[in-house]
């Protein structure tokens, strides 16, 4: 039985199809203001290149710092995503603690390496400072229908975190990416969302941004569906980010329109919906502000 039978799941690629054509046929008219601003304050504004350095690192961070002075009446993004060596970078430049340190870890993207690797490395990510931490799915073992060593993994993840998170005396949140791109069926992109649920998982992530197909709405849909589902059988609500190619505007207010849809207005904030993203912000303050912003 597929863990997607266990909760009673079964992805209806028509009708998800509908679904989605009727929400971007009616985006324009959705869109606001206050959604805009919405999907501002649910961002992890994030920098994940080869070529960051702790002085590009800290100089987004300062921006983020002056948002409300520059744009009163705005959100600060929900965190600042980097790399796990940066983590200490935005700890030590934030002001505010509401903004907060989330790093990837865990061999990101590929997560192609030894546990005891990826474990230490999470380690020291919370150690210096991350407030929520970014795995990936770890695709060897489950596209080789291994669930349970892939389940295994981030069962490991979620216990290392608890661990040094307890010792420090503060709670960090553990998110999960499918790399959904890399699932070639609905039925994948389903059982892939219960398994990181079910191991510990706080959210389930689209993507890394690294591979050639990354969020789409088809995975967004599916894995919201996978939440609801979760929580009706589990009682306990699991966030949903999507990242990688959410390119504008209206790319942001078609996932936000997803998750109400099917998940409602109360997973709609920072603690159970997110965006991971390099360019959004900028256009969202220019959807808003009615001109080019190049802010970040």
């Amino acid at each position: 039985m597929s863990l997607s039978s266990k909760y009673g799941y079964t992805p209806d690629k028509e009708a998800i199809a509908r679904s989605l054509e009727l929400i971007a046929s009616s985006l324009e008219e959705v869109a606001s203001e206050e959604i805009y601003k919405a999907c501002f304050g649910i961002m992890d504004q994030t920098t994940l290149s080869s070529d960051d350095t702790p002085a590009s690192v800290k100089a987004m961070v300062e921006k983020v710092n002056g948002l409300k002075k520059a744009y009163p009446g705005w959100p600060l993004p929900a965190s600042c995503c980097v790399y796990p060596n940066f983590a200490h970078v935005v700890a030590q430049t934030r002001q505010d603690p509401a903004l907060h340190v989330t790093t990837v870890a865990g061999c990101f993207p590929t997560s192609q390496s030894f546990l005891e690797v990826k474990l230490h490395e999470i380690e020291l990510a919370v150690r210096d400072g991350a407030d929520e931490i970014d795995i990936v799915l770890a695709l060897n073992s489950f596209l080789a229908g291994d669930y349970e060593t892939a389940g295994a993994e981030i069962k490991a993840s979620r216990e290392c975190i608890d661990r040094v998170a307890k010792e420090l005396g503060r709670p960090v949140v553990l998110k999960v990416i499918l790399e959904t791109g890399l699932l070639p069926t609905p039925e994948l992109i389903a059982d892939a969302s219960f398994l990181a649920m079910e191991n510990g998982a706080d959210f389930i992530k689209t993507s890394t941004g690294k591979v050639k197909v990354n969020a789409t709405p088809q995975a967004a849909w599916i894995m919201c569906e996978c939440i609801k589902k979760f929580y009706e059988a589990t009682g306990r609500k699991v966030g949903f980010k999507a990242a990688g190619g959410i390119a504008s505007a209206l790319d942001a207010v078609c996932y936000w329109t997803i998750g109400r849809t099917i998940l409602g207005d109360e997973w709609m904030n920072k603690d159970l919906y997110r965006f991971g993203v390099s360019s959004l912000a900028n256009k969202l303050l220019s959807a808003v502000e009615q001109k080019t912003v190049a802010y970040f």
